[in-house]
């Protein structure tokens, strides 16, 4: 989610007019639409504000282990024949259509 995105749904979230939200933050009303419309890019810091007034806290959190994609196992899929990738693809169905087989109730 970009930074548009991102207070457009906050400041919704928290039923607030872009002019509601200006005078909360402080941040010009016009500015906060340029952002919304994703003409600009804002500061981290102005964002923070922004969302703060929204009742949100930009936060930093690590990325959770396994999200993602591992580029590395792209790269040796490419460097493989294409029978091998077809193959390949096979047994991993057949393995999901195992484990599903597992999870549905008896």
């Amino acid at each position: 989610m970009n930074a548009a995105e991102t207070l457009k749904k906050a400041r919704a979230d928290a039923g607030l007019s872009q002019r509601r939200l200006a005078v909360r933050s402080g941040i010009p009303q016009s500015a906060i639409a340029r952002i919304e419309r994703g003409r600009v890019v804002p500061r981290v810091d102005t964002l923070g504000r922004l969302l703060e007034a929204c009742g949100v806290w930009l936060d930093t959190s690590p990325i959770p282990a396994g999200f993602g994609v591992d580029r590395t196992l792209i790269r040796e899929m490419l460097h493989l024949k294409p029978d091998d990738r077809v193959e390949r693809a096979a047994a991993a169905a057949r393995n999901l259509q195992a484990m599903l087989a597992t999870m549905r109730p008896a």
